[in-house]
């Protein structure tokens, strides 16, 4: 199955916006260096909507202890209800455990329409 989902420039980078994927609801992201990324709309901890969360940066440790940078600005779909941190450029994948992600999809861009594939 694939579905138009938006045109291209229904979406900027770091932005993120839900559709429906025949019966799912998903969450498209357009990522920092402006690809697009799709996603089940659930949080795979309690289920929330990740499409009412945010695309976000994240904290990353450096060699000095207590110091961080923030890193992946518009790479990373924030949780609404508690938080957790799921790479877009890295299939989903928990930030903290990258041994759990969401669900994600193909996509394409083809005459200006992002295209969700399953």
């Amino acid at each position: 199955m694939e579905q138009k989902v938006c045109h291209k420039e229904d979406l900027q980078p770091g932005e993120m916006m839900e559709s429906t994927l025949g019966k799912h609801s998903i969450v498209v992201c357009r990522a920092s260096d402006g690809h697009y990324y799709a996603f089940l709309n659930r949080c795979i901890h309690q289920g929330a909507p990740l499409s009412k969360g945010k695309l976000c940066g994240a904290p990353a440790p450096t060699d000095n202890v207590g110091e961080y940078n923030f890193e992946k600005d518009g790479d990373i779909l924030r949780c609404p209800w508690h938080g957790r941190e799921f790479d877009v450029k890295n299939e989903g994948r928990m930030l903290v455990n990258e041994k759990y992600k969401v669900k994600n999809f193909s996509v394409s861009v083809e005459n200006n329409d992002v295209i969700v594939y399953n």
